[in-house]
């Protein structure tokens, strides 16, 4: 690492090579490390942990580079700030690549026991944790690693015990028979949210099951007539005047031959097919609920992993869905299934294996949701203490869900996670729950089931801080922590339940503020998936355009809460205006002679460049600050933008090789103190969207400290504002602007010299511009230059007006009118060609009818454009001719 100014940049920005040791050097450095500073106000982040199933994706870099941003900026601006980093264990979907690579090997988890397969997992933890690890580096993320934590680790451990057993105690955590979500692919039960919905075409079956008395039947239909084998009932509304009669009475379940009772129950919609409904209380929750009421058999038809068990008689051991169409083909044989009809309907599917999900009779563990919510609803009523969502109409989103919201099921058949802490006597059955074993530990068998993923995930932004230990330094020191960055696809899996636990556990929120983002969707706005093979490798883009380029995409392409596009375009636009930063960065360093940080001097003369850049710096300060603060992450990185590229790029430093290429030495100090003490700002402002290339690039600058990463955020120096010089630099801007558009115009090159008369709009500003026209002589290439507040102006001349001032070029010596004229009917010549030639390809019936419609559409364009173009040249000609 270079010290100070001594080297030159490369002649060539090259990404891997700026980017390659910095990493090392950062976290060698222990920059992003929390202090404890008592001096310093603390400031936390905790990170989503990523699941330790593979390798980050795209919307992982986005997420992070946002966090890291928040991170950087408010180290920088003084704050103690602990951004702490961890991974998921992440259950099912651990567990099933686990169980993938075992089946590739010829084995399962039973084959080598529970023990022998968490071995297994933790090999794969640690080998994916690497990877997670290396691809952070590569993004440049800013987190303090002495402090990492994994959802499986001891203290995590100790918190998720001290919780489900302080629940468990309270009543608010119970073991019941309910009707669950159940993946028959992975053998386990789903929460609520870990099912997606698709829409499928499926089919309406229609039966008739008939009475026992023999006086006739009643008409049913069900989209899973497998279940049928499972029914307790028939329901019917009771002011249902259709069955009035048979309620109390018996119908004969087909196939099986079972009597099962008509009850009556409100539940029953009597405008829905025939009013009458089946119940199968151990295969539909809302069969469930009535069963209850009714005290219904519940008859589990199907095994664990989807096959028909014993209780289906004849289609024991087949598929549930080989089982289906066997079964409708039995019935029509019958004459039971009457009527198949089209149905579109919605399915629920595994989110993590893709299975349709079975509603099934299990004995689980669920918590108790409606105090908790209650609590969490309650908090968002207090000002001071809510959780702030940015954008605020996720707050409704959240509220929404809380206030609709179901018990948890929290249990899950799986080997990889947290082992329910709760125990069975192996004589008695009596239930024991607690943070250890009992004591006679070898009488009793602990629950074979682990938690499900989010309930650990949920203690995260307290578990991570050393809780249940509330003494802890960095528990009293960090928590509440300050932000949470996430996605809207998780606000009811993972925010909710970190609001409620934190609440019910700490009395807090888990963070003030919770900026939510998008999802990154491929260019033509389609989600990215696997199967439509349009994801993006953020390691693939870092390798091709560095990781500046592709955070700096990353954070600037969309406002809070909004999806983003995914566009290769734009990450090497973004690549050519880190370019751009490199190349005058290089200029300023080659034109600094060696600058000291003691040599800096902003006291001398200042020319009127000098004050406007030093004004447009303060300017994006502010605005670049207030943006920054409230998340508006794409607003803050237009104005830097716009104050590198247009303000410090094309205009400052252009102007300032007239001072520095000059014989005044005073005036070379000066500007050499301005450029280096703007560039060590501006990178400054830079430096956490684009961390690496800032970095290198201030190591070469004057400067004091080790690293970027800890020196100070700029802040607005009032001594540095000059509103007055400020507009004086832009009507020079305007003039020079205006000058080079009518060169454009009448195709006048910049090489060629000009004569130029600006007539001011008072004294004044004739003064100010006289003062400065050095700069219009150098940027407009003037052979005579004339200012005044009256000037003679020339019978034929190009003109235009800007602020306080106008300007003309007079034509002679501009253009030869005559020759310009002739060239321009020459012009018009070749687009009436045109026109013509497109109008009679497009008048053709044939062409039109048989070419393409794309070709067709390309004929209509160019005819456009030609007619556009052949219109302009008629103008000009006309005001040429005017002259």
């Amino acid at each position: 690492m270079e010290e100070n100014n001594q080297v030159s940049l490369p002649p060539k920005y090259d990404p891997e090579t700026v980017e390659k040791d910095r990493y090392k050097f950062w976290t060698e450095g222990k920059f992003f490390e929390a202090t404890g500073d008592k001096d310093k106000e603390p400031f936390t982040i905790v990170i989503p942990p990523p699941n330790v199933t593979g390798r980050l994706h795209i919307g992982h870099a986005w997420d992070t580079t946002l966090q890291d941003i928040i991170s950087r900026i408010k180290r920088m601006q003084g704050y103690d700030v602990l951004w702490l980093p961890g991974m998921d264990h992440a259950g099912i979907a651990t567990q099933s690549k686990v169980e993938a690579k075992l089946k590739e090997q010829g084995q399962s988890r039973y084959d080598l026991g529970r023990e022998k397969f968490l071995e297994k997992a933790w090999d794969w933890k640690e080998e994916f944790a690497e990877f997670i690890r290396e691809q952070w580096s590569k993004l440049g993320l800013g987190l303090d690693y002495s402090r990492e934590r994994f959802t499986l680790d001891e203290g995590l451990s100790e918190a998720v015990k001290e919780v489900f057993v302080s629940l468990y105690n309270k009543g608010l955590i119970y073991r019941g028979e309910y009707i669950i979500n159940w993946d028959p692919a992975t053998k386990t039960a789903l929460s609520d949210i870990e099912v997606i919905y698709e829409e499928v075409q499926g089919h309406f079956y229609h039966m008739k099951y008939p009475l026992k008395d023999g006086s006739g039947h009643i008409e049913i239909a069900t989209t899973r007539p497998e279940t049928m084998l499972g029914d307790s009932a028939v329901a019917v509304h009771p002011d249902d005047e259709r069955y009035q009669h048979l309620i109390g009475k018996k119908v004969i379940l087909p196939i099986v031959n079972r009597e099962i009772e008509i009850v009556a129950d409100d539940y029953v919609d009597m405008e829905f097919g025939s009013g009458a409904v089946k119940i199968t209380p151990a295969h539909d929750p809302n069969d469930f609920e009535i069963g209850n009421r009714h005290n219904l058999d519940r008859i589990l038809v199907m095994n664990e992993d989807g096959t028909m068990n014993e209780k289906a008689g004849k289609y024991q051991g087949m598929d549930r869905f080989d089982c289906r169409k066997q079964l409708v083909k039995d019935m029509q044989e019958e004459g039971i299934l009457f009527k198949i009809e089209d149905h579109m309907h919605s399915v629920g599917h595994s989110e993590r294996s893709g299975a349709v999900v079975e509603p099934y009779l299990s004995t689980q563990w669920f918590v108790k949701m409606q105090p908790l919510a209650d609590a969490a609803i309650d908090l968002q009523s207090k000002q001071d203490e809510k959780v702030n969502f940015v954008p605020d109409r996720f707050e409704r989103t959240y509220l929404h869900w809380m206030e609709n919201i179901r018990d948890w099921c929290i249990s899950r058949q799986l080997w990889w996670g947290h082992r329910i802490p709760a125990w069975y006597h192996k004589e008695t059955g009596e239930m024991y729950v607690g943070k250890e074993a009992p004591q006679d530990e070898e009488n009793w068998e602990q629950d074979t089931d682990v938690l499900d993923t989010w309930f650990s995930s949920a203690l995260w932004p307290f578990s991570t801080l050393h809780w249940p230990d509330t003494e802890a330094e960095d528990f009293k020191r960090f928590f509440p922590t300050s932000v949470l960055v996430t996605g809207y696809d998780i606000i009811f899996f993972w925010v909710a339940r970190m609001i409620f636990q934190s609440i019910e556990f700490t009395d807090q929120r888990p963070f003030n503020d919770v900026l939510i983002h998008g999802l990154v969707r491929a260019a033509d706005g389609r989600k990215m998936s696997k199967s439509l093979g349009n994801g993006v490798d953020p390691m693939d883009v870092i390798d091709k355009y560095g990781a500046d380029s592709l955070r700096y995409f990353l954070s600037t392409g969309t406002t809070p809460g909004q999806d983003l596009r995914f566009q290769w375009e734009k990450v090497e636009s973004t690549w050519n205006f880190a370019n751009k930063i490199w190349n005058a960065s290089r200029f300023a360093l080659m034109n600094m002679g060696g600058m000291s940080y003691e040599e800096i001097d902003l006291t001398g003369e200042k020319s009127v460049a000098d004050k406007w850049i030093l004004t447009r710096l303060n300017q994006t300060i502010e605005q670049v600050t207030k943006n920054t603060d409230k998340y508006e992450f794409g607003e803050a990185g237009r104005q830097l933008y716009n104050f590198i590229w247009d303000d410090l790029c094309d205009w400052y430093i252009e102007m300032a090789k007239l001072p520095l290429y000059g014989e005044d030495e005073g005036a070379k100090h000066t500007t050499r103190s301005v450029l280096a003490y703007v560039l060590d700002q501006t990178m400054r402002m830079l430096h956490p969207f684009m961390p690496f290339i800032t970095e290198e690039i201030w190591q070469h600058l004057p400067h004091e400290g080790e690293s970027i990463t800890t020196a100070s955020w700029p802040v607005v120096r009032s001594d540095y504002h000059d509103e007055e010089a400020s507009r004086e630099m832009e009507r020079l801007v305007a003039i020079i602007r205006s000058v080079r558009n009518i060169r454009a115009e009448v195709d006048t090159p910049m090489s060629k010299q000009i004569s130029l008369l600006v007539q001011a709009e008072n004294e004044t500003i004739s003064g100010q511009l006289t003062d400065n026209q050095h700069y219009l002589e150098r940027f407009c290439n003037t052979s005579e230059l004339t200012i005044s507040t009256k000037v003679d102006v020339p019978e034929k001349a190009m003109s235009a007006v800007i602020t306080g001032a106008e300007i003309f070029l007079p034509l002679e010596g501009l253009i030869e009118i005559d020759k310009e004229i002739e060239r321009l009917e020459k012009e018009l010549e070749k687009y009436n060609k045109e026109v013509e030639r497109v109008q009679k390809k497009l008048s053709n019936e044939g062409f039109v009818k048989k070419a393409p419609e794309k070709v067709v559409e390309e004929e209509k364009q160019k005819e456009k454009d030609y007619i556009e173009k052949r219109s302009k040249v008629e103008a000009r000609m006309k005001e040429l001719k005017s002259l």
